[in-house]
């Protein structure tokens, strides 16, 4: 593991520097992106660091942590990382926290104290951006954002580094109307909504410029970040805890393995788990659903007898209905997407969307199969073209897939590119 200097020496460059890599993980899409990675030769860089003792001092900052997804595994692997880094949040809900995040030291914003905040999270929206800029972070010499809508805002002190690892612009901001479209939005915030979404444009984009440099989680993304900020941005994917996932029977070309097919998702009008319910209905064939989310009297009300929910899953029951599922299935389009890969992971392939993530992380025909549009008729298609055989699909290249995904890779990634940033802010002061 490499050690920042304090003092940031003066150092050769000799042998290192970035450069542009072409290409994705073990089996990875033909549609392919840069990537920004450092090239470290002779361990030159990991000398020059380490001839001083001391560390910069760290901080993450992160939306709100009041859910388990995949951004919140994101803080657990920075955590993991960097584990004397605080954690700053607008609010936490400790009942909710990863394992890996219990002993962190989190601390939440003057927001924590607000009646009911964590229950009716949503009513608050006007204070949350306020809240991360209410942080005194001068006394750090780097700032990690992981923000999908608020962290990026954090203000560095003179001379910090400030690296956003960006989920996306603020989505209920720029898709607004996609976004609300399905949710239920409390009656208050309703009609006052489109005047703070207003404000919160001319707030995004006026704080575009605080982050130094931007890390996008998928090439989707990345064009997003271009499109709204018009700021470049590096790709590096999210942790994929793939080691975790273990393939059920032999490797190799094996025949249909389980009876039934899977979503594993919150609940969440966006997520599309109507459009799948609406095709299994159809099919008549077998699918359960894992997950929890406002969504699920109303997905419930519509799902067929051949349709079951399971609800929250304990982590070997999980691992259990990815390694026996025929395949899972992915409706929704998300800017990255890690249940694809856990269920490749466990060997099994993926039946998605062509949108969004699923461009970077699905190889249609080796580790699963497209449905080109939004609509029931679609997956069923594809569903039907599964079912029939056609196509043979290897679990070991399956897995070996989702293993160039896996938190090694992103710990690797990331702490390379914050150490030559690091390094070449430092140079550029004269430091």
């Amino acid at each position: 593991m490499l050690s920042f200097p304090q003092s940031r020496p003066r150092y050769k460059r000799s042998g290192t520097g970035l450069r542009p890599v072409q290409g994705h993980p073990v089996g990875a899409s033909k549609q392919r992106e840069t990537e920004l990675t450092v090239d470290i030769k002779d361990g030159a860089l990991e000398a020059a660091l380490s001839k001083s003792s001391h560390k910069p001092r760290i901080a993450i900052v992160h939306d709100y942590l009041n859910q388990r997804g995949g951004a919140e595994r994101v803080v657990a692997a920075l955590h993991g990382m960097w584990p004397d880094a605080p954690i700053y949040t607008s609010i936490v809900d400790y009942g909710k926290l990863l394992p890996e995040l219990k002993g962190a030291d989190i601390r939440p914003s003057w927001m924590q104290k607000l009646p009911g905040v964590l229950k009716r999270f949503k009513m608050y929206l006007p204070f949350y951006a306020g809240a991360i800029e209410s942080f005194d972070l001068g006394g750090y010499d780097i700032i990690i954002s992981s923000s999908s809508a608020f962290a990026k805002g954090a203000k560095k002190g003179k001379g910090a580094l400030h690296v956003c690892y960006c989920y996306t612009p603020m989505r209920f901001v720029w898709d607004f109307d996609r976004y609300t479209e399905k949710e239920t939005i409390p009656f208050p915030l309703k009609y006052i909504l489109p005047f703070f979404i207003r404000r919160l444009k001319k707030w995004d984009i006026d704080t575009k410029d605080r982050p130094d440099y931007y890390i996008a989680i998928s090439t989707v993304v990345q064009k997003r970040i271009k499109a709204v900020y018009g700021a470049d941005s590096a790709v590096i994917f999210p942790p994929v805890e793939a080691g975790r996932f273990k393939p059920s029977g032999k490797a190799g070309v094996e025949p249909l393995q389980g009876e039934f097919y899977l979503i594993v998702s919150r609940l969440n009008a966006y997520k599309c788990i109507d459009i799948a319910i609406a095709a299994f209905n159809k099919l008549k064939l077998p699918l359960v659903i894992a997950g929890e989310g406002d969504y699920k009297d109303a997905l419930q009300a519509i799902a067929g007898p051949t349709i079951k929910f399971v609800g929250h899953t304990a982590d070997n029951e999980l691992d259990n209905l990815y390694s026996t599922c025929k395949a899972l299935i992915f409706p929704g389009e998300e800017d990255f997407g890690l249940t694809p890969l856990e269920a490749n992971a466990a060997g099994r392939p993926v039946i998605a969307f062509m949108g969004g993530g699923t461009i970077d992380t699905v190889i249609h025909g080796q580790t699963g199969l497209f449905f080109k549009e939004r609509s029931a008729d679609s997956l069923m298609e594809s569903v039907t073209a599964f079912e029939s055989g056609k196509y043979k699909f290897d679990t070991a290249n399956i897995r070996a897939h989702a293993l160039g995904f896996d938190r090694a890779v992103f710990a690797r990634r990331m702490r390379a590119f914050v150490e030559e940033k690091y390094r070449e802010k430092g140079s550029i002061k004269g430091v």
